[in-house]
């Protein structure tokens, strides 16, 4: 199917708008889990100037700045940029689009993108973005979700439609989910957007939800792509789904709340 970027990136941007305070409750307790790992491989360090792009809620930038670097957050949703001024005040959020950053050549030691690359319609474009922003010998880093066999959650999301919905739905078609996933294709494309020296490395985390419904209502309301394709089934398939997820995570379950690992790929390299 052929990927249209400008409907991609406006699907993608006015899902963002409607969800900020959903994502912080059902994402925010995961996607923090990689942030560390996402630091130490651009070095960010007391004075470092650093660009979150992508930022969402500013988990990132926040983190950042506590370890003393000097932080602007960049994001395409207003809203998200909202949310991340609310939940801290004390750093430099704007909006701006992963693949026209409103910067000049040259500003950033390092710049990060925790998961952002896979909501965007031209990944290669904000490679190249990130790039442009950095000084010689800048590092750049991003993480994406692991494959889906590895990613629980959205193997048990995926296999459940699979299984009981229609997985070719009629949304914006948008880059795929998973691609870089593969290291390989990490590599590779850092390298086309004239970085050097990629590497790439899986950092384990797991996503604690309620149990029953908790991994459901998570993705449907709290995504967008994920929750489009839910959205888009007829009512007694989703029924069939929402059981078929129940179920699945039975096994993941302890006392009250179901513990999926949920790994990320975390990809970094170096500008020249």
């Amino acid at each position: 199917m052929m990927i249209e970027p400008e409907k991609f990136r406006d699907f993608e941007r006015a899902g963002w708008e409607n969800i900020p305070g959903e994502y912080h409750q059902a994402f925010g307790s995961l996607t923090i889990q990689a942030i560390g790992a996402l630091l130490d491989a651009v070095r960010v360090k007391k004075g470092v100037n650093l660009l979150d792009i992508a930022s969402g809620p500013g988990y990132v930038a926040s983190a950042a700045a506590k370890r003393g670097a000097v932080v602007v957050g960049v994001d395409f949703s207003p809203a998200m940029v909202a949310e991340a001024r609310k939940l801290d005040p004390g750093v430099d959020f704007r909006e701006g689009d992963a693949e026209a950053l409103p910067f000049g050549n040259g500003l950033f030691d390092a710049a990060v993108m925790n998961f952002g690359i896979l909501h965007l319609g031209r990944p290669d474009h904000a490679l190249v973005e990130a790039h442009r922003v950095l000084r010689a010998g800048g590092k750049f880093a991003f993480t994406v979700w692991a494959k889906p066999e590895e990613t629980v959650g959205f193997g048990i999301v995926l296999s459940a439609v699979e299984a009981h919905g229609e997985a070719k739905v009629p949304l914006p078609p948008g880059p795929p989910f998973f691609r870089f996933s593969d290291p390989i294709e990490s590599k590779r494309a850092l390298i086309a957007a004239g970085f050097d020296s990629p590497k790439v490395k899986k950092v384990e985390q797991v996503w604690r939800l309620p149990a029953g419904d908790g991994v459901f209502e998570a993705m449907r309301d709290s995504t967008v792509r994920t929750a489009g394709l839910l959205r888009a089934q007829k009512p007694e398939a989703l029924d069939k789904i929402r059981e078929g997820i129940r179920r699945d995570t039975l096994a993941y379950t302890k006392d009250d709340m179901v513990e999926l690992p949920m790994p990320a790929m975390l990809a970094w390299a170096r500008k020249p």
